[in-house]
C-alpha cells in the first residue's frame, strides 16, 4: 500500500505517495513553495494542501524536516522559522492533519531511501551522505545503520558553516560558476573525508542531476569514491514514507 512522504524545504514543500516495496513514487510529485513566513501553521497548511491532492491515498504521513528531530519534537531549525526550535511536530502534525505522521531529518530521510534503494544499497563500512540545496545536510551510515541528526554542513571551514559556502543557495547567490563552485563543495567533502575515512560519499539533493558539471572537480580532491544520489530528489519521500511505513506496523 502506498504511503505519502512530504520533504519540507527552505524553498519548497514536496510531497507524492511512495511504493515503500519498490521505492518509487507512485504519482507525480506536488511541489508547493515554502511558505513565508514558515510557521507550523502555514507549513501544516501547505502539507493539507498536498494530502487533498492525493486524497484516495490514507494511512500515515512521512515528512521530512531540515533541522534536528529526536522522537518528532525539531531541536533545530537553520532555514526555516525559529519557532520550529524546540517544537512538538510529531504530536502537531498528526493532530492538525487527523492522521499518523513521522517527523524526521531530511538528510536522515534521503539516506535511508539511498541505502535501500539507490547508490548505497548493499555498501557496508561507513557511507555519507550529502545533500546540497539550500543547505547542506547529511547522513552516516555504518554497515547500513544510521547514526541520525549530524548536521554536517555547520561544520566551519573557512570560518563559515559549510553549508555557508558550498550549498547550492551560494552557487545561485553568488552567481559562481560550476568549476569555482566544484572547488568549494570539493574543499568541504575533502574535510568530511579527513575526518571520518569513509568508503563512499553520495551527493544528493536537486543539483544531483546536474552531477556531470561539477562532480570530477570535487572527485580529483577526494580520494574516496564520490557518486550521485540514484533517487536524486525523491530520495527525501522516498525515504519519509519508508519510515512512517514502518513506524505504523510496529
Amino acid at each position: 500500500m502506498d504511503t505519502i512522504g512530504i520533504d519540507i524545504g527552505g524553498s519548497g514543500i514536496k510531497g507524492a505517495p511512495v511504493d515503500t516495496a519498490q521505492g518509487t513514487l507512485t504519482a507525480e510529485r506536488l511541489r508547493i513553495s515554502t511558505p513565508s513566513p514558515s510557521t507550523p501553521d502555514a507549513v501544516a497548511g501547505v502539507i493539507r494542501q498536498i494530502l487533498e491532492s492525493f486524497s484516495t491515498v490514507a494511512g500515515p504521513v512521512g515528512i521530512t524536516f531540515p533541522g534536528v528531530v529526536k522522537n518528532g519534537r525539531v531541536l533545530t531549525a537553520a532555514n526555516v522559522d525559529p519557532v520550529w526550535a524546540g517544537f512538538e511536530a510529531g504530536t502537531f502534525f498528526s493532530a492538525k492533519l487527523g492522521r499518523p505522521c513521522t517527523v524526521l531529518n531530511d538528510a536522515d530521510a534521503a539516506g535511508l531511501a539511498e541505502m535501500r534503494f539507490g547508490a548505497g544499497r548493499g555498501i557496508n563500512g561507513v557511507v555519507i551522505l550529502i545533500t546540497l540545496g539550500t543547505g547542506i545536510g547529511s547522513a552516516v551510515f555504518l554497515d547500513g545503520k544510521l547514526l541520525p541528526n549530524t548536521e554536517l554542513g555547520h561544520m566551519e571551514v573557512r570560518g563559515k558553516d559549510a553549508e555557508d559556502r558550498a550549498a547550492e543557495r551560494i552557487r545561485e547567490e553568488k552567481d559562481l560558476g560550476w568549476p569555482e563552485w566544484a572547488e568549494r563543495v570539493g574543499e568541504v567533502i575533502a574535510r568530511y573525508a579527513f575526518l571520518f575515512n569513509p568508503d563512499l560519499f553520495i551527493i544528493g539533493g536537486g543539483v544531483s542531476r546536474k552531477a556531470d558539471k561539477f562532480l570530477p572537480v570535487v572527485q580529483g580532491m577526494v580520494k574516496v569514491p564520490v557518486v550521485p544520489a540514484q533517487l536524486q530528489n525523491q530520495a527525501g519521500l522516498v525515504g519519509a514514507a519508508i519510515v512512517a511505513s514502518e513506524s505504523a506496523s510496529t
